[in-house]
């Protein structure tokens, strides 16, 4: 028992009328238009055309991971969409936060979402502004904190111990 085209067609629109609020103009136009497309499906079926005149032409792959960062542009893995860097806001879009998104790709997590040459402008301008000097200082101060800070705690706590012996010989 096989279906009219006309039946298959009036059957989706039926179904589209019954899920959403459609004037009669809306289910005419839409009953024309699903009834051409499975009518050209029906004929991509049977072999009469060709059905990529039909689908156009095939949508462009996705790039490779280590792909995608390019000089100029960086190439959202998701969607296709190229930019100059892919911000947090996008990434959002797409449900998915930055280390998420690195994550599913297999980027590292230092990895920046940036067209190299937008980070090589970058790096350039933070030389020129002493950044990796003043950075140097800064991480040597932190680690002497961080010892003297170390320091202090067995100090502290050999000071502490030393109470205790005493104490306890003076119980004794």
């Amino acid at each position: 028992m096989t279906k009219k085209l006309i039946e298959i067609a009036s059957e989706i629109v039926n179904i589209q009328a019954s899920k959403s609020a459609m004037t009669t103009e809306d289910i005419s136009s839409a009953l024309r238009e699903v009834f051409s497309t499975v009518r050209e499906l029906y004929r991509a079926e049977c072999g009469e055309i060709d059905l990529r005149s039909i689908l156009g032409p095939e949508p462009a792959k996705a790039p490779k991971p280590e792909d995608s960062i390019q000089n100029d542009k960086v190439i959202c893995l998701e969607c296709g969409s190229e930019f100059r860097q892919l911000t947090k806001l996008h990434m959002i879009s797409h449900g998915l936060s930055v280390k998420e998104y690195k994550k599913k790709y297999g980027f590292s997590a230092g990895t920046a979402l940036s067209a190299k040459s937008l980070s090589k402008a970058r790096s350039k301008a933070a030389k020129k502004r002493g950044v990796p000097e003043n950075l140097k200082k800064y991480m040597e101060a932190g680690k002497l904190a961080r010892a003297e800070a170390k320091e202090a705690v067995a100090a502290k706590a050999a000071d502490t111990g030393n109470k205790k012996r005493a104490a306890t010989k003076k119980r004794k």
